[in-house]
């Protein structure tokens, strides 16, 4: 009995990784992040990817536009002159990106004040980030 139970666990322990179909992220008024199946009423949220392992670990892989190591994040706000330098340079050099405003989108401010936001922009790319934006700036950390 116990070599049939063994062999069966072992068999569902080696299965490939399963992927979710739609999971939501969402923040609570407290910060605190929650994974959903269905989006919550009245909450802005993320849809994600899940791809689980049920041997190793449970990995959370955001969208695919997210995947990118390279894509351009701009946490910033509709008055900010640093923010539209910012998009038009973008713009001019055909830079994808994808803004978020920290005064409409309680969830971008969250972030925003997650990644220890001062002052806007705030941009990123991949694992790097700066605050406020330079043309040479970006350039360096973007390794153009």
């Amino acid at each position: 009995m116990r070599i049939i139970f063994l062999m069966a666990f072992l068999a569902g322990a080696t299965t490939a990784p399963v992927d979710a179909q739609q999971v939501y992220r969402w923040f609570d008024d407290d910060g605190n992040v929650h994974f959903t199946d269905m989006p919550p009423n009245n909450q802005e949220t993320e849809q994600v990817r899940l791809r689980i392992n049920s041997y190793s670990t449970t990995e959370l892989l955001e969208m695919d536009e997210k995947l990118s190591s390279d894509k351009v994040v701009m946490y910033g706000t509709d008055w900010c002159p640093y923010c539209d330098k910012a998009k038009k340079y973008f713009a001019t050099n055909d830079i994808p990106f994808v803004e978020y405003d920290i005064k409409k989108d309680s969830t971008a401010k969250r972030e925003y004040d997650r990644l220890g936001g001062r002052g806007v922009p705030v941009i990123l790319v991949g694992d790097k980030s700066m605050n406020g934006f330079s043309v040479a700036a970006f350039e360096q950390m973007n390794n153009k």
